[in-house]
């Protein structure tokens, strides 16, 4: 013990004791130093406003302050293509230069989506529908047709869209719907020789109503009439929606037409005619050489037995050839 005490008496104890200190105070004071100046002790920047500002502008602020950035990117169906959105730290942080500020934008090109099934679903569906995929809705068109707000056709970009096409999310789908009407024009029907109540319904099944309805002077039934007349005729083709026709009922009905205006079909029948009536000729004309004046002659007495009165022409030819004969 007492070596020990005598040890640290020394003047060699002294200086390497101080030495040591003075290593201890430099190594202290080297990493004090170098800490600072390697983070940059009491320096800071100001975190610019970048969010709000397109992505161009944001990384040009953030340069000009020393910043890194570093970007991902989202979509937003109503937001602008390239804005900054987010930003990490936010405006006003105090960093040290070379900081990466994290920002989030909009990306420049959206996402696609598979187009889905909207038609033949009310609006209120499609609507549902085309926002779950992240579409909107852009024009709606009506169309006469019976079904109401019913969609008909999905168009983008002006043309008919299929199921499945791949387009991208945030377009505008316009929608073709029903207005309920059905068509404004429907077909006239043939109601010539049809009884009232048959027309009745014929009109009723083509969405037309009965009008004036005028009796033949000769009909004496009106259950046995029929339609002889109708205005308008089967030859306009076309009428309004719940347009009204006008009938006239006579005991029969005029001979039944191809369809096209009695004024073109009258003159075949006449020639078909002409050409079945003069066969009909023949028969008289056959008739005419056979004369049944030689079998006479031989069969005169079975002729008288008979009650039948011949013609006048044969009973004088009868009584001349008597007469030569000396009956």
């Amino acid at each position: 013990m007492s070596k020990v005490v005598q040890y640290l008496q020394t003047p060699t104890f002294r200086k390497n004791l101080i030495a040591a200190l003075i290593a201890i105070v430099c190594l202290f004071l080297f990493v004090y130093v170098g800490l600072k100046i390697y983070t940059k002790h009491d320096e800071s920047i100001a975190v610019p406003k970048v969010k709000g500002l397109h992505i161009s502008a944001a990384i040009q602020a953030l340069e000009d302050a020393g910043l890194e950035y570093q970007i991902d990117s989202v979509y937003q169906m109503d937001a602008k293509p390239g804005m900054v959105i987010e930003q990490d730290p936010e405006q006003g942080f105090h960093v040290k230069s070379g900081r990466t500020i994290y920002l989030t934008i909009i990306t420049q090109v959206a996402p696609e989506v598979a187009f889905p099934n909207i038609k033949d679903k009310t609006l209120i569906e499609a609507t549902a529908i085309l926002k779950n995929h992240n579409l909107k809705i852009g024009d709606t068109s009506y169309v006469a047709d019976i079904a109401r707000d019913i969609v008909l056709d999905a168009q983008f970009a002006g043309q008919s869209i299929r199921n499945g096409r791949m387009i991208p999310k945030g377009s505008r789908i316009d929608l073709v719907l029903g207005n309920g009407l059905g068509a404004n024009e429907v077909e006239i029907p043939n109601l010539v020789g049809l009884p009232l109540n048959e027309a009745k319904f014929a009109l009723s099944g083509a969405g037309l109503g009965l009008g004036t309805v005028t009796y033949d002077p000769n009909v004496t039934d009106t259950a046995t009439a029929v339609i002889s007349v109708q205005s308008p005729g089967i030859e306009k083709g076309l009428t309004s929606l719940g347009a009204k026709i006008d009938v006239t009922l006579s005991l029969t009905a005029p001979a039944p037409t191809t369809g096209t205006p009695s004024g073109t079909t009258t003159p075949k029948p006449q020639a078909n005619q002409t050409q079945v009536n003069p066969p009909a000729a023949k028969p008289p004309v056959q008739s005419k050489p056979v004369a049944p004046a030689k079998s006479t002659t031989t069969n005169t007495p079975a002729a008288k037995p008979t009650s039948t009165t011949p013609p006048a022409g044969q009973k004088k030819e009868k009584e001349n050839k008597g007469n030569s004969l000396g009956f």
